[in-house]
């Protein structure tokens, strides 16, 4: 994905272009809210995720690091 163009932004969970229009079909776990963000909002690119009993940590390369507690999704 490096490279990637785009119009952006992107979806966190499945990483389509929503500025394209992109059709997004989510799986069950991410509509309840189970699933973590995988992929960067800004960029799109794939982020580096780590999760635990408190929730999860995701780490961009070029955007930096999220958490839950922060995305409010604890």
């Amino acid at each position: 994905m490096a490279g990637r163009k785009g119009t952006g932004p992107w979806d966190p969970y499945t990483g389509a272009d929503l500025g394209e229009g992109e059709w997004i079909e989510y799986s069950p776990a991410q509509k309840a809210g189970l699933d973590a963000p995988r992929f960067c909002p800004e960029c799109g690119r794939r982020r580096v995720i780590q999760v635990t009993p408190h929730g999860w940590t995701a780490v961009c390369s070029r955007h930096g690091e999220t958490d839950s507690a922060v995305a409010d999704l604890r």
